[in-house]
């Protein structure tokens, strides 16, 4: 059975409690949100009313936890040189994991983080799965689950290898996975657009990182050329990946029963695109 929860990333604005409201007046079955303002450190706590009408919407549009794909803050940079602002980063990141909980969501997705020069891309990727199992360490029931990147300045986590050195120093494996932007992939320099091709980094995101840790996708259109690591997103069928991938991605049984949310540059066009992407199912 190819069950697909797709959707969007929606806005929360004026509450949380409007995300899955958002969602289901575009005919989303699964969705994304920020829980806080994702250019702000600090955040107003989560009032009591807005969990539980976040909550009864959730119930009410049949949404449950694992359709669901919270974002975290862009400001979260767990590779900071800087010991003050990676703590900085950890404890925004524990606060979110915590909001996370407290709406009744299992995952939270963030980028693994920048080494701003400060070291190498291994040290890096060793500080960040030691933040990672500290932030775990400090909370229950949300797993962290790592977004492959664009690879654009300093950013890692843009080959599926660096997913899979973080993953592998992560202490509790059950609260730990991954999320693939086809956009940021793409750009990277893994190439989707061939059936031959699709199947080729589909083969190696199974051998690199295992299809077991995925726990969502971003379904992006890129406007930005194979192996350019420009993070620029387009809609669906419009850019350099072409309609096919698509169609491709909608046919993988691996993809099943994970949010599989739209990043595309045009909202006005979400419901669109989750139409003609359900038509490939």
């Amino acid at each position: 059975m190819n069950m697909k929860y797709i959707g969007a990333h929606v806005s929360a604005s004026g509450g949380v409690e409007n995300a899955p409201l958002n969602a289901n007046k575009i005919g989303a079955k699964g969705f994304a949100l920020f829980t806080k303002n994702q250019r702000q450190w600090e955040a107003k706590e989560l009032t009591k009313e807005s969990i539980d009408q976040f909550k009864k919407y959730m119930e009410e549009f049949g949404y449950n936890a694992s359709h669901v794909l919270p974002h975290g803050s862009y400001l979260i940079n767990l590779g900071n040189p800087d010991p003050l602002k990676r703590e900085k980063s950890l404890n925004s990141l524990i606060g979110e994991m915590k909001r996370c909980y407290s709406l009744g969501l299992d995952r939270l997705n963030i980028h693994p983080g920048s080494h701003l020069k400060g070291y190498s891309e291994d040290e890096c990727l060793k500080i960040i799965a030691q933040q990672v199992n500290k932030a775990l360490g400090e909370t229950t029931g949300v797993s962290i689950v790592l977004e492959n990147t664009a690879g654009q300045g300093t950013n890692l986590g843009y080959k599926f290898e660096h997913i899979k050195q973080i993953i592998d120093l992560v202490e509790d494996k059950s609260r730990i996975g991954f999320c693939l932007d086809t956009c940021h992939a793409f750009v990277a320099g893994y190439d989707i657009r061939t059936e031959d091709e699709y199947n080729k980094t589909m083969d190696e995101l199974e051998s690199k990182i295992g299809f077991k840790y995925l726990m969502g996708v971003h379904v992006n259109d890129s406007k930005a050329e194979l192996g350019s690591k420009k993070d620029r997103h387009h809609s669906i069928g419009e850019g350099f990946i072409g309609i096919d991938a698509f169609k491709f991605l909608m046919q993988d049984d691996r993809f099943n029963k994970v949010p599989m949310v739209l990043e595309t540059i045009d909202d006005t066009i979400w419901d669109k695109e989750i139409e003609i992407l359900n038509s490939f199912i």
